[in-house]
């Protein structure tokens, strides 16, 4: 018998090693998550009700406000704004984009995000003048003094040969499970720095040689339109007003320019700056643990958003999913071992620089810049090629934190971000899920988004697989991101799974397994040469 009883034994222990939250609870979270969520109230209310929450424009500073209220109200504990240093707001009031010859035409158009305003109507001839890099640059010297300047290069235009909508299948998720060697190459890290500041470059250019205006096109076929920017740092406002035109209308007037009746543009730009508080912020609430000395977990998303339409998917989706994850938890009155925080993050779509502030101030910092070239770029271009990393007083009090921030898809699993020793713990805790769709653990890393400084410096970050619907192929970013793209249903599983795992985590014996503290890496091709453009 003592064979049987040795196998036994293995068999009780092994899930005790993850033993975590109770199931009894995991039911109580799926009725109050079912049967009783108010996640689209929230979702509606970030949408229609405030809309486009652009980093320290007046819709953002309500949405900070209105967020820690409604933790208040829901019973959370150490509610409160974490400030950080980000740059001047900027809002929308009008804008519109006019052809005038040879025939009159309305277009559909945005202004790009902190470019000024153009203080009434611009009425110009255009220049077809493609820049992509600096020697662009001489072909156009002296060509575009009086002009509007479409800076993109014309192209002929697609058709979509998949349906804009999906969903995972099983084969699709499998491919996810792949583990991949992580690669550095110093020799594209440097190429890339090299193109980091050219938006700015070309700004000068076009302003020395006597421009009126800029136009981009969508990056996107539809009529759908972006308006994404990057010159949010006080002192460094563009000087010429940007636009971005639907493709269609983009390619119109590039083909227009090639005839005998060249096109004449009407640009109205009435925009906004907000500079009476430089400082972002990020909302943080919590549902204390009984053991202080056991640290905490987090689950964030970006309250941010772009302002092309209100920001459902990308990321009010997100964040609706954390508050009610949050909601959930307090209304059953959890006391879980760990302290459980929830983050909303600031200034996520210019450089995910809310949840670098929080990783700076809290969990480990790296070595300072001294090349005053590189400290002006964006901090998203450097912040990983600093070396050595420091551990703060902190660094191991974050035991996992779990993002949301891929639309407004069911979950359907999880990235275990390359920490492989995790892997089996999360497909315990997703097993009650099955029959809801959330099955896989990938093994694979996912980037873009909040979780990816923490990875970054060794704190367990995950962020989880969800259907994607329309987001990538029309709705992230774009002019139709509003909540009629959000699905109930969808949202209502990730809540309960989100909560579900929070609990699990918050309740285990063990802390999560810890990825050791990144140094920094050989090159992974130790022969190779810099790529000429």
């Amino acid at each position: 018998m003592r064979p049987m009883l040795t196998a036994l034994a293995i068999v009780l222990a092994a899930p005790a090693a993850a033993q975590s939250a109770e199931p009894a609870q995991i039911n109580r979270i799926v009725d109050e998550g079912f049967n009783h969520s108010e996640v689209m109230e929230t979702a509606a209310y970030l949408t229609d009700r405030i809309g486009g929450r652009m980093t320290n424009s007046p819709q953002m500073r309500e949405a900070e406000r209105w967020t820690q209220q409604r933790f208040r109200d829901w019973g959370l504990a150490n509610v409160r704004a974490e400030g950080f240093a980000f740059g001047r707001g900027w809002s929308i009031n009008h804008a519109s984009a006019r052809m005038t010859a040879p025939r009159v035409l309305e277009l559909t158009a945005i202004p790009v995000a902190w470019t000024p305003p153009t203080n009434g109507t611009i009425s110009a001839g255009i220049v077809v003048a493609p820049m992509k890099e600096e020697r662009d640059f001489a072909k156009w010297r002296g060509k575009l003094a009086g002009k509007i300047v479409l800076v993109t290069q014309p192209d002929t235009g697609s058709e979509p040969s998949e349906a804009p909508f999906k969903r995972l299948t099983a084969e699709d998720l499998s491919k996810r499970d792949t583990y991949r060697q992580p690669s550095h190459s110093p020799e594209a890290i440097e190429a890339a720095l090299k193109k980091a500041d050219f938006d700015e470059k070309r700004d000068a250019f076009l302003k020395a040689e006597g421009a009126l205006a800029w136009v981009r096109k969508s990056y996107r076929d539809g009529g759908l339109v972006h308006g994404e920017g990057y010159s949010y740092g006080v002192g460094r406002t563009p000087a010429l007003p940007g636009m971005e035109i639907a493709a269609e209308d983009y390619r119109r007037l590039a083909r227009l320019a090639k005839t005998d009746h060249p096109p004449m543009l009407e640009l109205v730009s009435d925009v906004s700056f907000h500079d009476e508080d430089v400082n972002a912020y990020n909302i943080l609430a919590e549902i204390p643990g009984r053991d202080p000395k056991a640290g905490y977990i987090m689950a964030g998303a970006h309250l941010d958003s772009w302002v092309a339409s209100d920001g459902a998917s990308d990321n009010a989706a997100g964040s609706a999913v954390v508050m009610e994850a949050a909601r959930i938890l307090a209304k059953l009155g959890v006391k879980p071992r760990r302290t459980i925080r929830f983050a909303l993050w600031n200034g996520e779509e210019q450089a995910l620089l809310g949840s670098l502030s929080y990783v700076e101030r809290h969990l480990a910092t790296r070595a300072p810049l001294t090349d005053p070239a590189l400290i002006r770029l964006n901090p998203y271009d450097t912040w990983r090629t600093r070396w050595p990393i420091t551990p703060g007083g902190g660094y191991k009090d974050l035991v996992a934190y779990f993002n949301l921030d891929n639309g407004s898809g069911k979950i359907r699993g999880i990235h275990a971000e390359g920490n492989v020793a995790a892997v089996p713990i999360f497909k315990e805790w997703l097993a009650p899920f099955a029959s809801m769709g959330a099955t896989t653990v990938a093994a694979a890393p996912t980037g873009g988004t909040d979780h990816v400084f923490m990875q970054a410096v060794g704190v367990p970050g995950y962020q989880f697989i969800q259907d994607p619907l329309d987001y990538g192929s029309r709705v992230h970013h774009s002019s139709i991101d509003s909540y009629d793209h959000l699905k109930a249903e969808d949202l209502r599983q990730a809540s309960v799974i989100m909560a579900s795992m929070l609990l699990n985590a918050a309740e285990r014996a063990e802390p999560l397994p810890r990825m050791p503290l990144p140094a920094k890496p050989r090159p992974s091709d130790p022969f190779e040469y810099p790529v000429e453009d």
